[in-house]
């Protein structure tokens, strides 16, 4: 079973103030998929915060990480910019796909700034913040994560 984890940046839900409602929701289709993953661990906003908790979770052999929220514009949005320290090859298809595919629920969905990488034999993609925005990405990075994951051990297409 492959190790995956999840990563919900948000100030709000790391001081406690507000519960992490989109974090489940990514751990739930993981875990359905297949994935070993352990509920979602939460970190406040901000590029230090995302790049630290990156780093740690790839030290531990997580293989896929999915982050939810920090992707906006406001000031403490800085999830990309902690992703980008840590990716080594972007893959910019993934990131459009989920801005594209969400523009049938929302215009917002312009707006996102979220990034999916790889770095060593690990995927990272970054989601927005709402359950909802988490509930319709996850089909989209699942469609293509075995894959990426499979062809970073060096294995032939499928």
């Amino acid at each position: 079973m492959i190790a995956a984890a999840v990563v919900t940046v948000s100030d709000r839900s790391a001081a406690g103030v507000r519960a992490d409602t989109a974090g489940p929701v990514a751990v739930a289709a993981l875990r359905e998929a297949g994935f070993a993953c352990d509920d979602a661990r939460i970190v406040p906003d901000g590029a230090d915060a995302v790049e630290q908790a990156l780093r740690e979770l790839l030290g531990t052999g997580i293989r896929f990480v999915v982050t939810s929220g920090g992707t906006g514009v406001s000031p403490r949005d800085q999830t990309p910019e902690g992703t980008a320290r840590v990716i080594e090859r972007q893959l910019p298809g993934i990131a459009e796909e989920l801005r594209r595919a969400g523009l049938a629920s929302t215009p917002m969905s312009m707006l996102t700034r979220g990034l999916a990488g790889v770095v060593g034999e690990a995927l990272i993609v970054n989601l927005p913040g709402s359950p909802k925005a988490v509930a319709e990405g996850m089909p989209i990075v699942l469609s293509t994560a075995a894959h990426v994951l499979s062809q970073l051990n060096g294995e032939d297409h499928r």
